[in-house]
Formats: C-alpha cells, sequence, structure tokens
C-alpha cells in the first residue's frame, strides 16, 4: 500500500510522522511526501547560514531530503508556494496538483492536518482544506482528466489534536477526544530523533518541543492519529492504520 503525506512545511514529516514512516517501511509499503512550500519564512536558527528568505529556503530544502532519507521517504514533491501565505495560492492550481499527486501515488491513506491546523498555524489550516478538496476531486474522472484516472482515497487521517510530547504522558489514550489510531514508533525512536535533528534551521521549536523535554524518550516512542474518513475500526485506538482497507 502507499501512504501519501501531504504537508506545509520542511519539518512537519518528522514532526507529525517520522515513526508512522518508518512503521509503513518496516511493513514493506511506500510512503510519498508532498509539501507545499520550502519554509522560507522561518528562522535559520544556528545553521551557518544568512536569514536570506533564499538561502533559508534552499537550506531547508536539503534538510528536507536529508530527513526524508533517514526515515524512508525516497519520492518527495516540493512545492514552491510562500511560507505562511499559503492561503493565498491559487486554490484551482494548487488543488489540480495535489490531485495529481494523488492519481500517480494511487494512495491508499492520506495523512494532513486536520481543519484547524493542529496549532492554527495558517499553512496547516490551508494545506489540509486543499488536501481534502483534492481528495474528493481525484475521485472523479471527469476532473482533470489529463492528470490520469480517477482514484479514491481509502483513508484520510488528521494530525491528533494531542500532540506527542502531551500524549506521552496521558494515562489512558483510548480516552483522549480525536484519537483513533496509536502507533508505538519505540523500534524507531533513534531514526525519528535522528530526521528531526536533520532540520537544523528549525533547532529551537524541535529543542522546545522534543530534547529539552524530560521525559523526550517516551514523546519519542508514541505517534497519534484521527480518522477523518475511513472504513469503520474495530476497536479504538487503532495500532494499525491499514485495519480495514
Amino acid at each position: 500500500m502507499t501512504v501519501l503525506f501531504i504537508f506545509a512545511h520542511p519539518d512537519d514529516e518528522s514532526f507529525c510522522g517520522a515513526g508512522l514512516a518508518c512503521w509503513c517501511r518496516e511493513r514493506g509499503h511506500d510512503v510519498v511526501l508532498v509539501c507545499a512550500t520550502r519554509g522560507d519564512a522561518g528562522k535559520a536558527g544556528r545553521a551557518e547560514i544568512s536569514g536570506a528568505p533564499a538561502d533559508l529556503a534552499a537550506a531547508r530544502a536539503r534538510e528536507l531530503q536529508t530527513a526524508a532519507g533517514i526515515i524512508g521517504i525516497g519520492d518527495i514533491e516540493l512545492f514552491d508556494y510562500r511560507d505562511q501565505h499559503l492561503a493565498e495560492a491559487g486554490v484551482d492550481e494548487i488543488r489540480a496538483r495535489l490531485v495529481a499527486a494523488i492519481r500517480r501515488t494511487r494512495a491508499d491513506v492520506v495523512l494532513t492536518f486536520d481543519p484547524n491546523g493542529f496549532n492554527l498555524h495558517v499553512d496547516h489550516v490551508a494545506i489540509s482544506r486543499f488536501t481534502s478538496e483534492a481528495i474528493a476531486a481525484s475521485a472523479d474522472d471527469r476532473w482533470l482528466p489529463d492528470t490520469g484516472p480517477g482514484h479514491r482515497v481509502r483513508r484520510l487521517l488528521w494530525i491528533s489534536p494531542l500532540p506527542p510530547w502531551e500524549a506521552s504522558r496521558a494515562r489512558d489514550l483510548a480516552s483522549e477526544p480525536g484519537i483513533d489510531f496509536v502507533l508505538d514508533i519505540s523500534p524507531w525512536r533513534e531514526r525519528k530523533a535522528e530526521a528531526l535533528r536533520a532540520h537544523r534551521t528549525q533547532h529551537d521549536s524541535i529543542d522546545r518541543h522534543f530534547f529539552s523535554q524530560p521525559d523526550v524518550d517516551r514523546i519519542l516512542s508514541v505517534e497519534t492519529y484521527r480518522q477523518a474518513w475511513g472504513p469503520p475500526l474495530g476497536r479504538r485506538p487503532s495500532g494499525d492504520i491499514f485495519e480495514g482497507l
């Protein structure tokens, strides 16, 4: 099967799905990434580059390639929309590009942010909306026939509203609202840490949320997701994102 990550910025894939990517690859499934911006509005941190947007964008693109390689994502499509201005992108254009990506990869599962963007980031909110629209459009053969035959995604997953640094402390994840899948990613904890560290320009936020936490090992050992739609689950939370497919 194929899982398609659709995110807004370089580092979203490591923050939100590094363990899932490793989990999928271990089971022989493919993981593909679409990243809508190059993160040029972020901060350069302690990286040895200037703060110029073009330099930062180039650095973050390199970091993304490195991190993706660590967690087994070999197919990356990096768009060039303006960081923090994704909502202003031409709706028809970005939706068409996402439809083309979904049809090209024949994705069984798509992972993106929930409609609130996880943390209300404007780009996260925008990519969530664009993704939902593209999934619906991709199933309709009449829509953009030049991008290939229609394809129906079988499950849409959202990043759960409970951040990993809070999920690791919850005693009963099954009682938490918005959590349908809980993955034990402890076998790939070090690989997730390595992927996060590959985003050197973003060390401030990564250190704050992960490596400066006293229970960092636990934080790096669990990922949680919410089912936006898909086949019903036999039990909740499930430990298998392909359950019922």
